[in-house]
């Protein structure tokens, strides 16, 4: 039996073919394993999930044999047998399962990745991973980089809904070598759902605090192409004192593609305008912020043995940051709210041939980014009228560009498989001061089941625009910064079997010149500096059993998940540390989801979670250290052919606990919802 291809949008994850023959990669098992236990499996040995992502074959209910799968960590897709990093795909079953409602609530639950969540429904997020910062993180939307040169705050202004995605890869750890500068401690990939099949799909979701949420999406197939467009609107009168908001996402994508050749294009709008209760300061708490957010890119593949793939891209961010919300009690010396533009546009170049010792590729990335601001940036000599506003003016800006080569060659003997490149970089922030970052990834199947890697790779992040020049009462931005560097090393083995499969990983990163923004006691600003060199030690270990193979079939299966990780710096007596040093250094996930009644099943999720470092509070101005807390989710879904009710409760137990500062988070919070898709 054949079954046909299935390439992914981003080429990120190919299920290039399923048959019955006799080197089949599960046939060294001597068993025959249900399609649903393979791709369980499969999502697992990634480290993170169990089953297989929305796709043509959700149908299919015979056995069959897994022969090859491939992933793109690296220039070139490579086969999973291959690569030696350590890679998690959260796909679309995965997260209808969950009791979240957006992007960053699906990857709160993930070990190293740390979340700090302002505000609900993805209105705003702090993301780090393995204990770096929110500006170490690269978010890229089917694989185009639409990272913020501003700041991380706006990283997670996307233009799709949660409804609207079919997977979430996350590579954890540097990969600067692969994606550029920035990608520091890690990228994460949002793949949007479209579909070689004709769908509707249509979604209302309803909750306390009048918090509301409808989506739309259509699908459609004319002969080679695929158009994909997806709306949602949502908001909510706030769980507390101004924290209301109002969400809008627009996105259309068009793919092309006959025989070697494709093409891709994609756009999207998002608007978000929220009440930023002590969002980035509790001594100023009726803050107000409005952001305005178009993304636009254009890609193409060509080629059979040699593949050409070049892109181009354009993001344009506004945004409106009022102190005092509305001008309500400001203060004699507040005289303007702050209003910024960035125009980030780039375009690049990969290049992949295979030949008699391996796969090699070659490419190269320029990307200008550019702000104007009326506290950012240099002074202009001409002040510029502010877009959509009435009598402001930008009166500084700031550009640079940034121009990235990549080398990189992928060969593999027997069970064995190395990955070795190295990423040039210049940029006009730093007067082109050219930098190296190598890297190599090697893995070796130890057996049918287990799996060893090891990784070494070096990563660069410049500084942000914030960074460098954002000023504010309380905060001086620093034009001297240097740029952060780090090295990492790390080491794992994965494991795979019916029952069970999981992995073990462990890293070690030296970083250098990492940005903090912090203020020593008695100081009233907080400052940006480099720390100078941190060392970081971390541990992760997660385990998924599937009950029905051990013959319980009222439990579908079951997730823990502990992440352990030190960092070395010990800051001098009274110095607080926005970001650098909180980090969270115990998480321990437990997730079980089991059948309730047929059709109708129950997902519980328990989060751990013990963060280091400490918050000066706004009345006594004293240090309070964060305190450990356990957070408890529920959903219930009901299936029935097209339709999907569910209702889960976020904070079931009304658990009160702060993640930010003095930011307090929601206490529980009910909500329901209805979903229904159509094949037409």
């Amino acid at each position: 039996m054949m079954i046909k291809k299935f390439i992914s949008i981003s080429k990120t994850l190919v299920f290039t073919r399923w048959e019955h023959r006799s080197y089949a990669a599960f046939n060294t098992l001597n068993r025959e394993v249900k399609i649903g236990m393979l791709a369980a499996s499969y999502f697992i040995c990634l480290g993170y999930m169990n089953t297989f992502a929305q796709t043509e074959t959700d149908s299919i209910t015979s056995k069959i044999r897994l022969a090859e799968v491939q992933v793109t960590a690296h220039r070139a897709p490579s086969l999973y047998s291959e690569v030696g990093r350590m890679i998690t795909v959260i796909p679309r079953s995965e997260i209808e399962a969950l009791p979240v409602q957006s992007v960053q609530g699906v990857l709160r639950y993930m070990m190293n990745v740390d979340v700090r969540e302002r505000g609900p429904l993805g209105v705003q997020a702090d993301l780090s991973l393995r204990g770096g910062s929110f500006d170490q993180v690269m978010i890229l939307l089917n694989g185009v980089n639409i990272t913020d040169p501003q700041t991380g705050h706006h990283n997670l202004n996307l233009p799709v809904d949660l409804n609207s995605i079919e997977r979430i890869e996350v590579i954890e750890g540097p990969a600067a070598r692969v994606h550029g500068p920035n990608a520091f401690s890690g990228a994460i990939n949002i793949i949007t759902a479209t579909s070689k099949q004709n769908k509707i799909s249509a979604g209302v979701l309803g909750g306390e605090y009048g918090l509301y949420d409808a989506g739309v999406s259509l699908n459609h197939n004319i002969g080679n192409s695929t158009s994909f467009l997806s709306a949602s609107k949502g908001g909510s009168s706030g769980y507390v004192n101004n924290t209301d908001f109002d969400l809008m996402n627009l996105f259309y994508q068009f793919r092309y593609q006959q025989d070697h050749e494709s093409i891709n294009f994609q756009t999207g709008y998002t608007t978000k305008s929220f009440g930023a209760n002590s969002f980035y300061s509790a001594t100023f708490p009726n803050q107000y912020e409005e952001t305005r957010t178009f993304f636009s890119s254009l890609g193409f593949e060509t080629g059979n043995v040699i593949k050409v793939k070049p892109s181009l891209y354009w993001r344009r961010h506004h945004d409106r940051f009022e102190l005092f919300r509305d001008g309500d009690d400001a203060s004699d010396w507040y005289t303007n709210h702050n209003y910024h533009l960035t125009d980030v546009y780039g375009g690049n170049i990969n290049a992949t041939f295979p030949w008699m010792l391996g796969k090699t590729s070659v490419g190269g990335e320029l990307r200008s980014e550019n702000i104007w601001s009326n506290n950012i940036g240099n002074e202009l000599e001409q002040p510029l009228d502010v877009p959509g506003e009435d009598g402001v003016y930008f009166n500084k800006s700031y550009s640079r560009t940034n121009t990235s080569l990549f080398l990189e060659h992928n060969v593999k003997i027997g069970n064995f498989s190395v990955s070795g490149g190295v990423m040039a970089n210049f940029n006009s922030g730093l007067d082109y001061r050219l930098n190296w970052f190598p890297g190599v990834d090697v893995s070796y199947w130890l057996s049918p089941r287990v799996k060893w890697l090891a990784s070494y790779n070096q990563s660069l992040r410049m500084p942000t625009f914030t960074d460098l020049s954002y000023n504010s009462p309380i905060h001086v931005g620093n034009s001297d910064l240097e740029p952060e560097e780090a090295a990492t090393i790390e080491t794992g083995v994965k494991y795979v079997s019916p029952a069970i499969a999981g992995h073990l990983n462990g890293f070690f990163r030296r970083g250098k010149n990492l940005i903090d923004w912090g203020r020593p006691e008695g100081q009233e600003e907080y400052t940006t500096t480099n720390v100078n060199e941190i060392d970081a030690f971390g541990v992760e270990v997660m385990a998924t059993l599937f009950p029905s193979e051990l013959g319980l079939s009222f439990v579908n299966k079951i997730d823990v998940g502990y992440a352990w990780l030190d960092q070395d710096k010990n800051p001098e007596p009274g110095y607080e540390s926005r970001y650098v040093l909180n980090h969270v250094k115990h998480k321990l996930n437990v997730s079980i989801q089991h059948l309730i009644i047929e059709n109708v099943t129950a997902r519980w999720n328990f989060l751990y979670q013990d963060r280091v470092g400490a918050y000066q509070n706004s009345t006594s101005n004293n240090l309070v250290d964060y305190t450990p807390f356990w957070v408890s989710d529920l959903r219930v879904t009901w299936n029935r052919k097209n339709w999907r009710l569910f209702a889960e409760a976020a904070n079931l137990f009304d658990k009160e606990y702060y993640d930010m500062g003095e930011l307090a988070r929601p206490g529980r919070w009910i909500k329901a919802g209805i979903q229904l898709k159509l094949d037409y």
